[in-house]
This record gives structure tokens, sequence and C-alpha cells, in this order.
């Protein structure tokens, strides 16, 4: 294993006979993408999922041009389509080495609500989409992970600070980042990492159902110790560090992409 290491590192295609999933990919400017191009860029051979039928036109030609020979429909609200993909994987491949999870939501009411007023449903429906949908993802990866793996999930600062107009989404990211550490420390015995990735701003189809999001990206630029947004390549190419051999001894962590905003703001 440490000269097959040694053969992909010296070819820049550290990825390379590696298989994973994306979850969460929305269109071209979405992190998951980001993070997808990247890996397929590195070697890895990717499963791609949208959302619905709308989705599937703007996600199925970003996947095809990343010759993903798995593109599935997968609405985590819909009981058996996350399941219909793991089959999939399984028939196809036989094995997984990573996961991406990019998948959030919340009704926009509630979004746009207090937390205080913030619906029971739309409460449980966050969470279910955005917390527990990780935690069903990690149990079907698990099987199929018998030599380690790595699971990545996407969070953000407002989990641990107050952010303006983030409302219920912050406690939600706080319970993905507590699932994290939880889900790390039974899974560390398997060589199995589980990891959440947390970028600053970035304006993507979910992100624009945040009221004054603009106000947002602007605070991040003035503030943060590099003064620029982060892109949705910056997260990717940690991501691909994150799932590959180099990181690990790396498990358990939140892990910050947004040119220092979290040491300051």
């Amino acid at each position: 294993m440490g000269n097959d290491l040694s053969s992909r590192v010296e070819t820049g295609k550290f990825l390379e006979g590696k298989k994973g999933l994306i979850l969460g990919i929305a269109n071209e400017n979405s992190i998951a993408y980001g993070c997808a191009k990247s890996f397929n860029l590195l070697g890895a051979e990717l499963a791609v999922t949208y959302l619905n039928e709308k989705a599937e036109g703007h996600v199925r030609p970003l996947a095809e041009g990343l010759k993903c020979p798995i593109i599935m429909p997968v609405d985590v609200e819909i009981e058996g389509q996350l399941e219909a993909v793991f089959e999939k994987i399984t028939q196809l491949w036989g094995r997984l080495d990573f996961v991406l999870h990019g998948i959030a939501s919340a009704p926009k009411d509630d979004l746009h609500a207090r937390v205080v007023d913030c619906s029971k449903k739309g409460f449980l429906f966050a969470m279910d989409a955005s917390c527990y949908s990780f935690i069903k993802t990690v149990r079907l990866a698990e099987p199929l992970m018998e030599e380690g793996g790595s699971l990545l999930t996407l969070t953000y600062y407002g989990s641990e600070k107050v952010v303006g107009n983030y409302n219920i989404m912050g406690p939600v990211k706080a319970a993905l980042e507590s699932t994290v550490r939880y889900m790390a420390a039974e899974l560390g015995p398997k060589m199995i990492r589980v990891n959440s990735i947390s970028p600053g701003p970035i304006l993507t189809r979910a992100a624009s159902g945040i009221d004054h999001f603009d106000e947002l990206m602007a605070q991040a630029v003035a503030h943060a110790p590099e003064h620029h947004l982060v892109t949705i390549d910056d997260v990717g190419a940690f991501a691909a560090f994150l799932v590959s051999d180099r990181a690990k001894s790396i498990t358990g962590g939140v892990h910050y992409i947004d040119g220092g905003y979290h040491i300051v703001g």
C-alpha cells in the first residue's frame, strides 16, 4: 500500500482508485460540485445524486462531465431513495471510500422566522433533512468501508455564534457538528473518519434563501483576515485532502475554510 500511495502522490492523482458518493449538488455553484470537481481531477470515481426531476436538468450534465457511472435521485424525505443509491454502489463497486454530504434544507417561513417562532414541523423537517440524513448516510456507508473511509458534511459558523438571519439553521448545524464528533468516536476503531467542513459564506442556491445574505458576504470580506470570499474550489481542494490517505489521522473536527473569519467574527 505504501508504494501504491507513493505512486499516486508522485503523479498528483492521490485519489486515484477511490470511489466516492456526492450528495447535495443543486447546480454548478454548489459547494458539493466544487468538491466533486476536485475529487474527479485527482482521480476518484464518483456517484452523484440530484434532488428531483427539476434538479436533474442542472445536475446530470455536470455529473456526465465528470464521467460519473452512477447518477440517481435522492430526496431524503422520500423513503427508499437513499437506500437505492447504496444498493447500486454495492452492485457496481462493492465498496465506498468516501462520502461528501451537502444536504441542508428548512421551510422558508421557518428559516425567515425567529428561532422562538419556528414551528415544530419546520424544526423537525430541518433537523431531519440537514442532520439526520447524515446519520442515515453514514449508517448505510459503514458496511462498504471495511478498509476504512472518510465521511464529510458541510456546516457553518452560525452553529457556534449567533449570525444574523441564519436563525433555525444555527441550532440544526450545531446538532450536526455534535453528531460528527460522536460518530467519529464510534467509527474510529474501524478507521472510518468523520469530519465537517465550515466554509465562509458562498452564494449557493441554498444560501440564497437566507435573508440579507449579501450583507453577510460583505461582512465576511470586511472582517476576515484575508479580506476575501472563499470559493467552491477552495472548499473542494481541502475536501480532497480530507478524503485522501494524507488525512488518515484527522477525525471528529470542524474545519474552517473562511479566510480566518471564525477567529475574529
